[in-house]
């Protein structure tokens, strides 16, 4: 049985996300306190839904302290934070992707199977990345995955001009109808997510960046 560790100290959240992880089939491990959850994750689990502000602990030093144990179970963090550059920390500690809070709890089940999904996948298999503009799906190796509007929108664009630098000012243009004035941490935010969606944590990368000028999406035609 798929066994996922629940690290959040909030029971209004997560009695009924633990609820609803047990409808799904999965194993559910909860715990409310930081050190007690790293226990848990490095004792082995499939899948870590990690929420940021937890005591004794904080979840980004669990998530850091997890991967510098050589872990490489998914990370899923949940944060109330609604800074990007907290966001970003997050990811950079070694989180595969986030949710906000308040979340919707079909998109947090979605997000949750397409990185079991992506944890069970063959890395010997060259990945094959299809989008379906008319259904908004996109789909890895035939799994498909959980993208929001923008991650969606961002990836069509990428796709549309693969193998070309697509600049960060047609990238803020055509997904967030705005011209760039100087920050795209945004753009960056969204960037780091699809890399960990589609498991392009790896050199040659799927989505490269070149520097100064924009994003390069290499995927076969």
């Amino acid at each position: 049985m798929t066994r996922v560790l629940l690290a959040e100290d909030d029971e209004a959240i997560a009695e009924p996300l633990a609820r609803a992880l047990r409808r799904e089939g999965y194993e559910v491990e909860v715990r409310a306190d930081g050190a007690e959850a790293l226990e848990v994750a490095l004792r082995g689990v499939d899948l870590v839904v990690l929420d940021l502000g937890l005591p004794t602990m904080d979840g980004l030093d669990v998530c850091r302290r997890l991967r510098a144990a050589g872990s490489t179970t998914p990370v899923l963090i949940l944060t109330a934070r609604s800074d990007e550059v907290d966001t970003v920390v997050g990811l950079d500690a070694g989180a595969d992707d986030y949710v906000k809070k308040p979340f919707r709890l079909a998109e947090l089940l979605a997000r949750t199977r397409a990185m079991l999904r992506r944890g069970n996948a063959d890395p010997e298999n060259v990945p094959a990345l299809v989008i379906d503009e008319e259904s908004r799906r996109v789909f890895l190796r035939g799994e498909e995955l959980s993208l929001t509007g923008k991650e969606f929108a961002l990836l069509r664009v990428l796709h549309r001009d693969r193998g070309k630098v697509v600049s960060r000012e047609q990238l803020m243009h055509e997904v967030w109808d705005t011209e760039w004035y100087g920050s795209t941490k945004t753009l960056d935010v969204h960037i780091s997510v699809l890399r960990r969606k589609l498991g392009d944590n790896d050199e040659p990368r799927l989505i490269s960046t070149v520097r100064g000028v924009g994003f390069r999406l290499d995927v076969d035609e």
